[in-house]
């Protein structure tokens, strides 16, 4: 018997809430920690943009001014297509940002050769969203 899109997805919702409460215990904050190795490297801990990778000549956004600079409001919408890879900003030239939409999917794909299609898109929503959520948590008040 072929399983359902639903019944899938619970499982998949089930196995990335599993390996979340292992990981829980390791990390209270998993946007935090998912800050700090994607992207602390050139925005720096801090958000910043004094990140180590910054010194190599690109211009790295200051991210703890995102909703100062968009009149208050926190761009949940462009972080996430700027996360994901969608947006293309036109100003930046050639893409210096990793795709990490890209990268999240290929790590299912690798991981669970089987999994229904959606399952990467489950996951790589799931990641960016834990990062916009830590990045929120960065914006000056």
């Amino acid at each position: 018997m072929r399983p359902t899109r639903i019944a899938v997805a619970l499982l998949a919702l089930g196995a990335f809430s599993t390996w979340g409460n292992g990981y829980a215990a390791d990390a209270a904050d998993f946007g935090k920690v998912e800050y700090e190795r994607k992207c602390a490297v050139c925005h720096g801990l801090k958000g910043k943009g004094d990140g180590p990778y910054a010194v190599v000549g690109m211009s790295v956004p200051d991210l703890t001014t995102l909703s100062k600079r968009n009149n208050g409001v926190f761009p949940v919408q462009h972080l996430n297509d700027v996360i994901d890879g969608t947006a293309i900003l036109a100003a930046h030239g050639t893409r210096n940002m990793p795709i990490w939409g890209t990268v999240y999917r290929a790590q299912v794909e690798e991981a669970y050769f089987d999994a229904p299609p959606f399952a990467a898109e489950v996951y790589a929503h799931f990641r960016i969203l834990a990062l916009i959520d830590y990045i929120s948590r960065l914006q000056t008040k």
